[in-house]
């Protein structure tokens, strides 16, 4: 039902909004490498997902245990995409860090539907993907023009965006496609992030003594793991359940803007009038995707017909 779905980007925007401030207080623990950040931030998160999800876990162990290597992909995305992630913000900047692991996420998850289950994108998805990209490159050129520091730094930072863009798009799908084959949104969240967070744990046992090194570092990371990470992925996978993955990316390419204004406000990074323009286009795209379904109904796989519930309810 659209009330279901406008309330499903509602809770997907929140969560970008509440990701977009983990570049600016990441700045306040300068101590901490992006690898101990991101260990962190997504490790104990996701860890804490599956926490609160233990009765689901057991009730959809069978299904989970049936569906093992969708899970595992799921997994080793999640542990990977924070790592990249930071570490892009950190040789990058913030804002173009984020800009580029975002951007790049609609079209990989796209990609990524189209290539796994032929899902046909209808001219709505790409409209909107193309102005949230095309916003989201006005912001990188801003960034680029008026501060490009050092250009191998900026080049490696790009680079690392991609891999999160591509990881993010990934541990997304896994997610969604758990969750339309009858797994619960609890259990199908629970087993990705919780699975991914332990991939991290010794992550954080060889990079996290910075982390609590002083309490403004400490302060720092609980907050990165326990609002937009434990919190954020709680909204994120409500939203998820009921619209696709492609969708649930598109609407977080607000994230790279919330990053960009705290960046400008908070950290002192510059913003020219092509990245205003660049914010403003990508209001448009989350615009596009609030009055319009994403995917064509009418070109289900017809060997999927868990897709079709999930395209019906989407819409």
């Amino acid at each position: 039902m659209r009330r279901e779905r406008l309330i499903a980007i509602a809770a997907i925007t929140v969560t970008s909004i509440l990701w977009g401030t983990t570049g600016t207080a990441a700045t306040f623990a300068p101590g901490a490498g992006p690898l101990a950040i991101g260990a962190a931030a997504l490790g104990i998160g996701g860890i804490l997902q599956a926490l609160i999800a233990i009765p689901a876990l057991r009730a959809g162990r069978g299904q989970l245990r049936a569906n093992l290597p969708l899970t595992a992909l799921g997994a080793v995305a999640v542990a990977i995409y924070p790592l990249a992630f930071y570490s892009s913000m950190h040789l990058a900047g913030v804002a173009l860090g984020t800009v580029v692991s975002l951007a790049s996420a609609p079209l990989a998850s796209g990609v990524l539907e189209w290539f796994a289950q032929r899902t046909p994108l209808s001219r709505w998805w790409m409209l909107a993907a193309g102005l949230g990209v095309t916003g989201s490159t006005l912001l990188c050129l801003s960034k680029m023009t008026h501060d490009p520091g050092d250009a191998g730094s900026t080049l490696a930072g790009i680079a690392l965006g991609l891999v999160a863009g591509a990881t993010y798009a990934t541990y997304s799908w896994c997610a969604q496609r758990l969750m339309s084959r009858g797994i619960s949104r609890a259990a199908s969240m629970g087993a990705v992030f919780g699975a991914g967070g332990t991939l991290l744990v010794p992550v954080l046992l060889l990079t996290g003594a910075p982390l609590i090194a002083s309490s403004q570092a400490f302060v720092v990371a609980a907050y990165m793991a326990l609002i937009p990470m434990f919190l954020g992925y709680v909204l994120f996978g409500y939203g998820l359940a009921r619209v696709t993955a492609s969708t649930a990316t598109t609407i977080t390419l607000s994230e790279p803007a919330i990053a960009a204004i705290l960046a400008v406000a908070i950290v002192g990074e510059r913003l020219s009038t092509v990245g205003w323009t660049g914010l403003g286009i990508i209001a448009v795209a989350l615009a596009v995707l609030a009055i319009a379904p994403t995917n064509a109904v009418g070109a289900l796989p017809k060997s999927d017909p868990n897709r079709a519930s999930t395209q019906m309810a989407a819409s």
